[in-house]
């Protein structure tokens, strides 16, 4: 691991989270709060927490990472249900299931556009830096923001995510062990794969000289004490070399990892939804109704 985080050279400091709540709106069965804190010293962000109503104690939480589809106007509010695609709006679901749930805006989406992905990496890469060290750091800030939330149960957080948030769940826990169960939909495709112009980089994982030693396998090996799903669809190019990961996953010893084929293409149905939340229940120990 020391290795991988050398090539992404340095992390942003965290400051002081000075956070705050903007709106609070009731949404039935949980109360959906607009909130902001800082990220980085003169970097303030926002973010949704929704929270079940009537908690009794301390429940799991999840962070719900939002996918990138290209459409920069998107963030949190498509996975609260708010705008964008109704399949993609796990973190109102999962709230309903009865878990908190939190949802920010990854850099250069939504209310983080700013001068776009590019300018992102660009201005990183020349200083030496990664977006990548970037993205974690904040959703670092982000789990210490949710771990200090009432009613929050700090050993039962978990992370889901499509496509981009799928990649990032493949990601975090290896940076966090705060993490404790891991759900990454439609976006497991390996480095391996991702050289053709049909798929190509992600601009957030832009890491030079990272193929020369490693590939997704040997980053997923430091998760620790953290199941995994990857849920995949046969005719998903952000799901391809699905099953040659799984088994170099497997080969590097980490064994508490599902892999899960779906027909179609890169979606996140009705039907891979629940078994994942099935797959959270199971692992954080949430009561299922």
């Amino acid at each position: 691991m020391d290795e991988i985080q050398k090539l992404l050279g340095t992390f942003p400091e965290k400051v002081d989270l000075d956070s705050q709540v903007l709106e609070e709106v009731d949404c039935g069965s949980f109360t959906r709060r607009k909130v902001s804190y800082m990220v980085e010293a003169n970097e303030r962000i926002n973010a949704y927490i929704c929270i079940p109503k009537n908690l009794s104690g301390n429940v799991p939480a999840i962070f719900c990472h939002h996918q990138h589809h290209g459409e920069f106007e998107l963030g949190k509010n498509e996975v609260v249900g708010l705008a964008g695609n109704p399949d993609q709006a796990y973190a109102k679901e999962l709230a309903e299931r009865g878990y908190i749930t939190f949802a920010p805006d990854a850099i250069a989406f939504e209310e983080r556009q700013g001068g776009g992905e590019w300018f992102a990496l660009a201005t990183r890469l020349v200083q030496g830096n990664t977006l990548m060290a970037k993205v974690l750091h904040d959703v670092s800030v982000g789990l210490d923001f949710l771990q200090a939330q009432p009613n929050v149960d700090s050993t039962k957080i978990g992370f889901i995510g499509h496509s981009y948030g799928g990649r990032m769940a493949l990601w975090v826990p290896a940076f966090d062990n705060r993490i404790r169960a891991s759900v990454s939909n439609c976006g497991c495709i390996d480095y391996r794969h991702s050289l053709t112009p049909d798929t190509g980089i992600q601009m957030e994982f832009c890491i030079p000289g990272f193929m020369e030693k490693f590939d997704l396998e040997d980053v997923i090996e430091h998760f620790d004490d953290c199941p995994l799903l990857i849920s995949a669809t046969i005719e998903d190019k952000w799901s391809r070399g699905y099953d040659g990961l799984y088994e170099a996953i497997k080969a590097k010893g980490q064994q508490n990892v599902e892999l899960k084929v779906y027909p179609g293409q890169h979606v996140f149905s009705p039907e891979m939804r629940e078994y994942a939340y099935k797959f959270l229940d199971n692992n954080l120990s949430q009561p299922i109704d």
